[in-house]
């Protein structure tokens, strides 16, 4: 049996850090590109439509060879569908066509292709072709990586909460996942900065950081500096049973940080206060809100919700953490 063609997996034969997708229904081409390309990185296989769409809810690649001509679900049915992913929008795509099919390379250079690739393939021609639409996406990643860290405490920064939150908020949906925003408070802060100078507030906000990030250390989690002295965490499939015990981890561990906060009300010791809010899985079919507005005011609604619960918990004493639930069918 042609593993090449009938297995959609990542296949380690020399483990690299890129990760290259190859879409293709032809088995010969799936292993003439395989072979070609397998020595310098990881290659994952489909051989339809499908199954690339599938593929791609798992493991997000690098580098996408697809074949125009395939049955059921064609080429470019196949790029339309993946650059609706906010999470697709800076992986190049080449498409792999006929070398006499100018009308071909002419409409997917016109969709936004980054390049293509004819027919018969070329050994040399794909390998330069594959090596230099790499080093342009590991270029633009870390322009993207640069603007989107808080210089202070190295952590992510609004702009990449906002953007995280986008493509999140769209995969719970789109999966039926829980989602967990949490809003976060240094209690008192102002009167840190008073008590012990603005440098003395910098290395708290960095240490405030790296312990909120060593919670909510999954790959899929995001924690960013919201502004001030307020922090902000995405956590994708936290649901509402583990989202209080997290709560608790990140309280408990700035408080045991032990810096000191001689001039706050609340404790001898700087303490945060939290609030989350949960957008519940839904059982009743509630349709995926499509439109980009209704998506955004919906992400925006559970932001809020979470600074409501942040507001709770400053009444309740602070040093605390306020958890909230909102079902999905709340979103329609």
């Amino acid at each position: 049996m042609d593993s090449w063609a009938t297995q959609t997996e990542l296949i380690e034969l020399a483990p690299r850090r890129h990760t290259i997708l190859i879409v293709d229904d032809e088995p010969s081409n799936i292993r003439a590109l395989g072979e070609i390309l397998k020595a310098d990185y990881r290659i994952l296989v489909a051989p339809t439509g499908l199954e690339a769409l599938r593929t791609v809810e798992a493991t997000i690649p690098d580098l996408v060879l697809l074949d125009i001509m395939m049955p059921v679900m064609d080429g470019f049915t196949v790029y339309r569908h993946l650059k609706e992913k906010p999470e697709f929008n800076h992986v190049p795509i080449i498409f792999v066509t006929s070398s006499a099919d100018i009308e071909n390379e002419t409409k997917a250079l016109a969709d936004g292709a980054v390049d293509f690739i004819s027919k018969p393939l070329s050994p040399p021609v794909v390998r330069a072709r594959v090596k230099v639409h790499l080093a342009l996406k590991d270029r633009n990643d870390e322009l993207v990586r640069l603007v989107s860290v808080d210089s202070l405490t190295g952590i992510a920064n609004r702009r990449a909460f906002d953007n995280a939150l986008a493509m999140e908020w769209q995969r719970a949906w789109r999966v039926r996942a829980p989602l967990v925003i949490a809003m976060i408070d240094i209690d008192h802060f102002k009167l840190y900065n008073d008590c012990y100078g603005h440098q003395a507030g910098d290395e708290c906000l960095r240490m405030v950081a790296v312990a909120l990030k060593d919670q909510a250390s999954r790959g899929s989690d995001v924690v960013a500096r919201y502004g001030g002295e307020e922090f902000s965490a995405i956590l994708p499939g936290c649901s509402t049973d583990n989202m209080a015990e997290l709560a608790e981890r990140m309280r408990a561990s700035i408080s045991d940080l032990a810096i000191p906060h001689a001039a706050s009300p609340t404790s001898g010791v700087a303490t945060i206060s939290i609030g989350m809010a949960c957008l519940a899985l839904s059982c009743d079919g509630t349709a995926y809100p499509q439109a980009a507005e209704a998506a955004r005011a919906g992400a925006s609604r559970l932001v809020n919700s979470a600074d409501q619960a942040l507001y709770q918990a400053k009444k309740m004493g602070r040093n605390c953490a306020v958890c909230v639930t909102e079902p999905m069918a709340d979103f329609r």
